[in-house]
């Protein structure tokens, strides 16, 4: 690990910045929510297409971490996967660009559910390979960089996607402008991974095992109490993230949503998420992720109270706030699984952790949006407030700091 330490780090940093520039402008709760209700004018067929978006990456996690476990090296499957998962934001690009009415909604369906998958299995492999090529207490400092530098990047080009591409509607469709920035963005950084890479053999290896019988295997991971007591209370801080993309159109109900709005909550919620990168970073090396998981629950609850009880600045506020808590959540939940338990289990520590989210992030959003459309924003709002709350209890009472308690 430290013989390519500086050049690896380096590349992991320059790729992350690239990577997640474009795909924040995909990801951020704003953009795609607001195209999709441009395309159809529904509430309901936002939340499919967010389902849609996590339903492929629920299954395609222990797909993928079957094939990382038993690999001496991973870098190859890894930019596979990766360059699988910017095809499909290329052709929503196309498709936007070229397509109409049924047919457009109907491609732009199938590659949210396609990007979903590849995003999946990228995940697994990328989380594994800096669990391979950065050591433990260097993780969160490079997360936070590159988080922070991808990030800021990605506020300022949110912001003059939304005032600019989509209220302009630039090259004659502002979204399809801003799904290509996003494709070339994040395929720069996956060249600089593959070529800056100096990646080793592994340790240890699982033995190649059919999939059912690895699964099967899955009884043995939650043994381990706090990684099972973690994964509850990820899943249920993962059921308050289901509402992250119907924010937006709650706030556009009040304040009418336009390009300008779009562009002014994607700073707030960017910005936010940016800067705060460091700070969790830092302060996972010190004294560990769970620190920053329940930070983040704390700041998303600050974020919604804000969002339900604002008006005027504070409504920005709450995105601010919100863009700290996904940011910490994010982090600590890819960073402090991979502390848990023994080194060759992690690609499936991963894989199941990712599957439990993916899980309730793809039946959520079709709720969510049936439930808006017949009842409104109130049941959303108090599911998010419990789950939060519970997710914190749990965090409290039943996960100790991994670092201590090995």
């Amino acid at each position: 690990m430290e013989a390519n330490l500086r050049r690896n780090y380096a590349t992991n940093l320059t790729h992350g910045v690239f990577g997640m520039t474009g795909f924040r402008l995909i990801y951020a709760p704003t953009i795609i929510p607001a195209y999709l209700y441009l395309l159809t004018g529904s509430a309901a067929a936002v939340g499919l297409g967010t389902a849609l978006l996590q339903l492929g990456g629920t299954v395609s996690p222990i797909l993928s971490g079957a094939q990382v476990e038993s690999r001496k090296r991973i870098l190859p499957y890894a930019v596979t996967v990766g360059s699988l998962m910017r095809v499909m934001v290329l052709a929503l690009a196309i498709a936007a660009w070229t397509l109409e009415g049924t047919a457009l909604l109907a491609v732009t369906l199938a590659a949210f559910l396609l990007l979903g998958f590849f995003s999946g299995a990228q995940r697994v492999a990328f989380q594994m390979l800096m669990a391979k090529l950065i050591p433990i207490d260097r993780r969160g400092r490079l997360q936070g960089i590159r988080n922070m530098a991808g990030g800021l990047i990605a506020a300022g080009l949110a912001w003059v996607a939304g005032h600019y591409f989509i209220a302009q509607e630039w090259l004659g469709n502002g979204y399809a402008t801003t799904f290509l920035l996003a494709f070339l963005l994040t395929s720069v950084g996956l060249v600089v991974l593959r070529l800056g890479i100096r990646e080793p053999d592994a340790p240890r290896l699982r033995p190649v095992l059919p999939l059912r019988d690895r699964m099967g295997q899955f009884g043995e991971l939650l043994q381990h109490r706090d990684f099972r007591a973690f994964l509850f209370a990820h899943g249920l801080a993962a059921v308050a993230r289901v509402g992250l993309p119907f924010w937006t159109l709650f706030i556009g109900d009040r304040l009418g949503l336009d390009g300008a709005l779009i562009g002014s909550l994607s700073l707030a919620f960017l910005a936010a998420d940016t800067m705060s990168n460091l700070v969790w970073g830092s302060l996972g090396d010190r004294i560990g992720f769970r620190a920053v998981y329940l930070g983040s629950l704390l700041c998303s609850l600050a974020g919604l109270a804000l969002l339900v009880l604002g008006d005027g600045w504070l409504v920005y506020a709450s995105f601010v706030a919100l863009g700290f808590g996904f940011s910490g959540w994010m982090m600590a939940a890819v960073t402090l699984v991979l502390e848990f338990g023994a080194h060759e289990d992690i690609p499936m520590r991963l894989a199941l952790t990712t599957t439990v989210e993916g899980g309730v992030s793809s039946v959520g959003p079709i709720l969510v949006g049936l439930s808006i459309a017949a009842l409104g924003y109130a049941p959303l709002i108090v599911a998010a407030f419990a789950a939060l709350i519970g997710s914190l209890a749990l965090m409290l009472w039943r996960v100790r700091e991994p670092r201590g308690s090995a």
